[in-house]
């Protein structure tokens, strides 16, 4: 929204799309979303937000073959811990195990005198690097582009916006046979159906 402080407290819902509407992640089976390793680091990514930026709480999220929802919520604290980037100095492994980003034991916030609110663009494009590059260490594909440049989001403004907000992400697998960032679905216009 123009003009719109996207660092404010409140709630947030994002959609991040796959370049190219690929299906990196997984694939959805009888209405579940099976994750694949990409999958599982993008899902760690997420989980590990709060450890990266404090004021942030995650609630809802699904990931998808080509793209996940989620919401994000800035709390009221006027703090943040500052930006620690996600362990990537270890190449990804060539079995190929479910990654895991749970933070080191001697994670601590940065000193008060660093803390910071973090805006909403600078949490999502945080996720977007951290997990392009672990999924690029997976692949074997320094550099290549994951996400599409830029994300959708909503700002939640009440209760009721909430949770049909949440039920629409936790129902999203089910969906999919209906969902138009599936390529197998065909999309008929109002023209085309009469």
């Amino acid at each position: 929204m123009r003009g719109y402080d996207y660092s404010l407290a409140g709630a947030y819902f994002v959609t991040v799309c796959i370049r190219k509407q690929e299906f990196l992640f997984g694939d959805v089976v009888e209405g579940e979303m099976r994750l694949n390793d990409a999958g599982r680091i993008v899902q760690a990514t997420w989980d590990g937000l709060p450890s990266h930026y404090a004021g942030v709480r995650i609630d809802a999220f699904v990931i998808m073959p080509n793209h996940v929802h989620g919401i994000i919520v800035l709390t009221e604290r006027d703090v943040g811990a500052g930006l620690k980037p996600a362990p990537t100095d270890k190449p990804a492994p060539t079995d190929k195990p479910a990654p895991t980003d749970k933070p080191a034991p001697t994670d601590k916030p940065a000193p008060t005198d660093e803390r910071r609110r973090h805006g909403l663009s600078e949490i999502v494009r945080g996720f977007k690097t951290f997990s392009s590059r672990r999924i690029n260490e997976l692949h074997e594909t320094p550099g290549v582009s994951v996400w599409q440049r830029n994300y959708y989001e909503h700002i939640i403004r009440n209760d009721d916006s909430m949770n049909r907000i949440q039920k629409y992400i936790v129902d999203n697998p089910a969906r999919w046979a209906f969902d138009r960032e599936n390529p197998a679905v065909v999309v008929i216009s109002p023209e085309q159906a009469g």
